[in-house]
């Protein structure tokens, strides 16, 4: 069939509002969100429901047509960007946008994949309830997205990963079957469990299509804290110390090296660092009380910091006075891409160590990365309770082109710093996945058992090889 034929099939199927073809309404789903990857495509998909997605997928089944899932297009990794070639269609869920059912009793939600998570929030937040994942990009971030990559954030040192809060999935299967596992059961051991393989399976499994997610209680009193400290094994002593007094109540503990705190304020208006020193690392801290008992988290927070001055372990400190103040200190947290992305050509790295190692991995890894290719200079925050490490490294001051440096530099840099990551028995990707960027370091990498496993899932479920083609399973030539 010719390529216009096979659009009228879609067109037939979905209806108009179903397929988009022009070429400037389907130009900015091409791009990945950090602007490196480029593909092509025919047309995207829109289907309205997950009757709709099935038919959808059973025609691309029949026709041989590979599909690429999209949400929000906020991938790091490339993840949701088609081949080059244009030979696959990409199949959007962003009409997909229901929350079909909200229980406050149950604690559950159960949404389509095309819910924006600031959406969720607010709805959630209506009833009383919070789902307790949060990133940067949560005003495009769909559900099914976040599914599909086993999204972490700011919260899992209290709430854990994607994993951790969806109960149950709908998805579509690669031959247009409809799996519907969206039963929140507590108990349930008829084998393979099907949902964990499609949470972070990144599309190439099937399409998630809606999901059951866990909620928790809404906040009743927070406390933010913004405390400076000369280095990160000062901030894994503070984090030990801040745990002893709050226990489980601590829900987000960041460290942020001072440059980029530096590149915060200088590239994002009405920013301002929230302590009077600069001192060399920050940490952001989080407590939050689903009640009103005494004595409340500011105070709580207030006196293990006050044992951290005394400890040696704090430089300076601030606790928010209000609302406003600790939005403004989570801002400059959630603010560092974009700042990073405004000072310049990158390579930007998501990885994750043991929490015992992430200290020295943070200095060390720095200082080798910038001796090994001189002018770079190297930098890291992360999420410290969970061991999840963005480190940064830049390209030398004046560079102009960064594609031309990446192409040089760039996969030399990656194998350094991933062979740093392996040598800890960390993992090169912690919580934005392996797409198509990671997809050679994996099978460098991965031991041969992984890659087998991963290969033997993919050829049971996609004997065809339709589903979102080039992401997360290594090729041949690259392992």
């Amino acid at each position: 069939m010719t390529g216009q034929s096979i659009i009228d099939r879609f067109t037939s199927l979905l209806g108009l509002k179903g397929v988009v073809t022009e070429k400037d309404d389907i130009a900015p789903w091409l791009t990945d969100w950090r602007g490196r990857y480029h593909g092509a495509a025919a047309a995207i998909l829109a289907p309205a429901s997950t009757q709709q997605v099935a038919a959808a997928v059973a025609l691309a089944s029949e026709l041989g047509v590979p599909l690429v899932p999209q949400g929000g297009n906020t991938s790091m990794v490339g993840g949701a960007t088609p081949p080059a070639d244009g030979n696959a269609l990409i199949l959007s869920l962003r009409r997909m946008n229901r929350i079909r059912n909200l229980s406050p009793d149950d604690n559950l939600v159960i949404c389509e994949a095309g819910v924006i998570l600031s959406n969720l929030h607010e709805a959630a937040e209506a009833v009383g309830r919070r789902f307790p994942l949060s990133l940067g990009a949560k005003g495009s971030a769909t559900i099914g997205g976040l599914i599909s990559t086993n999204a972490g954030g700011t919260q899992v040192l209290r709430h854990g990963t994607m994993r951790a809060l969806v109960e149950g999935i709908e998805a579509i299967l690669p031959d247009g079957s409809i799996f519907d596992g969206l039963e929140a059961l507590k108990k349930d051991n008829r084998g393979y469990d099907i949902k964990q393989l499609l949470i972070g399976a990144e599309g190439t499994l099937g399409i998630v299509t809606a999901a059951s997610l866990r909620l928790v209680p809404a906040i009743a009193v927070r406390a933010v804290g913004w405390v400076g400290v000369r280095s990160p094994a000062d901030a894994l002593t503070l984090l030990r110390l801040v745990e002893a007094h709050l226990g489980e109540s601590v829900e987000g503990f960041e460290i942020i090296a001072d440059d980029g705190l530096g590149h915060v304020l200088s590239h994002i208006p009405g920013t301002r660092c929230p302590i009077g020193t600069r001192t060399p690392w920050h940490v952001l801290i989080e407590v939050d009380h689903a009640d009103l008992s005494e004595p409340g988290p500011a105070e709580r927070l207030e006196r293990a910091l006050t044992d951290a001055f005394e400890e040696g372990i704090a430089v300076d400190a601030a606790i928010a006075a209000n609302e406003a103040q600790a939005e403004a200190f989570w801002r400059i947290r959630e603010s560092i891409s974009e700042a990073e992305r405004a000072q310049g050509p990158a390579l930007q790295y998501d990885i994750s160590v043991p929490v015992s190692h992430m200290p020295a991995f943070m200095v060390e890894a720095a200082t080798a990365v910038e001796r090994e290719f001189p002018g770079t200079t190297a930098s890291s925050f992360g999420h410290l309770g969970d061991g999840n490490v963005h480190f940064h490294v830049r390209a030398p001051q004046g560079t102009k082109d960064g594609a031309a440096w990446i192409a040089m530099q760039g996969q030399a840099i990656n194998a350094f710093v991933h062979d740093a990551v392996v040598a800890t028995g960390g993992s090169i990707s912690a919580e934005h996945g392996i797409g198509q960027m990671k997809r050679a370091e994996l099978g460098r990498l991965a031991s041969p058992a992984r890659i087998a496993a991963l290969r033997a899932i993919k050829a049971a479920f996609d004997p065809k090889g339709i589903m979102n083609p080039g992401k997360l399973i290594p090729r041949p030539d690259e392992s």
